[in-house]
């Protein structure tokens, strides 16, 4: 019988790979250098674009000693003050890394309700997570705090950078600057926006709608009473969703206001186009003045037909763009990041199942494919239009029944994702929430990214795998199985009491055993 403990084994430095050949594979680009004349491997994974996305891949890729470059075209991380809110989904994965009490240092805990399509349902009692919260940051503050926990641990971060070309090969990918300097990898990730140079260059293509409208958004200083203003966002909204003045604090305000068409969305707008919309809707601009930030977005919505070429990736927004109603842009790359990491991670240690960086896709891409679909709904559900306002009106009584608002809600925030692991308990694919268990807390055992056995039976061992996946015996661990595998992003692997028929699943997200 083992005793409850939590067992490990540091990971190998044997970087010896099992994917010498990415075939011939449609949008690839090959070098035609021979083994002889190619540049040494630098690198084991370049990303491009340092933003929360590929700050957060790059912390997880050095959680397994994996050489990490981050390259950054802009010379200066953001200035504008924009804030962006971090959901359920983010903020348990956050507490994972034991990221979260520092991030919640530097934001403002906010209900976790009224997300879908702005329509002002609270939260349902009783969520399934110990962050049942919306967390509003500056997004400079989260990209500053994503950056430094990477070079925390090791990463490499190169600003002023830009990829210009790239080519890949049997053994890596050679990355072309825009200086000329040559660098080389065994894998790129393209982690550089919705305006993806990397997926671009490779040849993947992008379908989707372009804007049809155009809003407004950013923060200002303004010149009359806030009683004033509440009281004639209350009126305007009756008619236009896509309008707020949001106060946040010593004079500032968040300002949307509907565009009046679709433009360039590389030029921002100036003082006076919110002036002058602001009239437009509200018959009056509240005296606006001393912008901090401004920015326009609109509703495009494409989705990257693959998310691997070969040796090349995509993640976070070079893979996916939509509307930011709901909030879940930056949600979505971060759990990119984290779906991602670990396993290309173990494709470069060496120890990785043949299929394991196929699943990054096969799971990710119909995530995504459902936030571009909810984001679509929430967007119609704006329109001024008498349809979308009916819609809206019987969806508002809906949403009065607890299932629904809860089934919207864990959408929103992610919490209701389950991945197809075949079949199984409910519980099979989903993320496990943070349970007590008698070392404190589940997540508090998961900063490394490793698996994890929790073994409420004593009985099991994790064998020829503790160089990968972690012990945990605790017959009081709160949890309604006998015992559970986690895989580094806390997704229920696998379900039983069986040493045999866990032996049988580990190789699928683990590998061949150690010994």
């Amino acid at each position: 019988m083992h005793s409850p403990q939590v067992t490990a084994e540091p990971p190998s430095n044997d970087r010896a790979e099992r994917d010498s050949t990415v075939g011939d594979v449609p949008g690839a680009l090959w070098s035609p250098a021979s083994g002889a004349d190619r540049a040494p491997l630098m690198f084991d994974v370049i990303i491009a674009g340092c933003g929360p996305t590929g700050a957060m891949l790059a912390a997880e890729l050095r959680l397994h000693d994996v050489r990490v470059l981050v390259l950054e075209k802009e010379t200066e991380p953001v200035s504008f003050v924009r804030i962006v809110g971090l959901h359920i989904r983010s903020l348990e994965l956050m507490a994972m890394r034991g990221l979260l009490d520092r991030i919640l240092q530097h934001g403002r805990q906010r209900p976790a309700g009224g997300f879908f399509a702005a329509i002002p349902k609270p939260a349902p009692e009783g969520l399934d997570s110990a962050y049942a919260y919306l967390l509003g940051i500056p997004q400079p503050v989260i990209e500053r705090l994503l950056e430094e926990h990477a070079i925390a641990l090791g990463a490499q971060v190169r600003r002023g950078c830009a990829v210009a070309g790239f080519e890949q090969d049997d053994e890596g990918v050679t990355v072309e600057l825009a200086d000329g300097e040559q660098l080389r990898s065994r894998y790129l990730v393209g982690c550089d926006g919705g305006r993806s140079t990397v997926r671009k260059l490779l040849g993947v293509g992008f379908p989707g709608e372009p804007s049809r409208t155009e809003t407004l958004m950013g923060e200002m200083e303004v010149g009359v009473p806030q009683e004033e203003i509440a009281a004639k966002v209350t009126e305007v909204r009756e008619i236009h969703q896509r309008f707020w003045l949001r106060p946040f604090g010593e004079g500032i305000y968040g300002v949307v206001v509907p565009a009046a068409g679709v433009s360039d969305r590389a030029e921002p707008p100036t003082l006076e186009d919110f002036e002058q919309q602001l009239r437009t809707i509200a018959g009056t601009d509240f005296g606006v003045h001393s912008p901090r930030w401004l920015s326009r977005f609109g509703d495009a919505t494409r989705l990257a037909e693959r998310y691997r070429v070969g040796r090349v990736l995509l993640a976070g927004d070079a893979a996916h763009i939509h509307p930011p109603i709901g909030g879940q842009g930056l949600n979505l790359g971060v759990q990119d990041a984290f779906n991602l990491g670990w396993k290309l991670a173990a494709q470069i240690r060496g120890w990785a199942p043949e299929t394991l960086l196929d699943t990054y896709q096969a799971e990710r891409h119909p995530v995504a494919e459902d936030v571009l679909d909810n984001t679509r709904a929430q967007m119609e559900l704006l329109s001024t239009e008498p349809g979308p306002q009916a819609v809206r009106r019987l969806l508002t009584e809906l949403m009065d029944f607890d299932e629904v608002n809860r089934y919207l809600i864990e959408k929103i925030t992610a919490i209701g994702i389950r991945y197809d692991f075949g079949e199984g308990p409910d519980l099979l694919g989903r993320r496990l929430h943070d349970i007590d268990v008698k070392q404190g807390h589940l997540y508090g055992l998961l900063h490394r990214g490793r698996g994890l056995l929790l073994d409420r039976t004593e009985r099991l061992t994790v064998g020829g795998w503790s160089d990968r996946v972690d012990y945990l015996a605790d017959p009081t661990a709160v949890l309604d199985v006998p015992c559970v595998l986690l895989r580094p992003d806390g997704h229920v692997a696998w379900i039983g009491d069986d040493q045999q028929d866990l032996d049988d699943h580990l190789p699928r997200w683990f590998g061949k055993p150690a010994n």
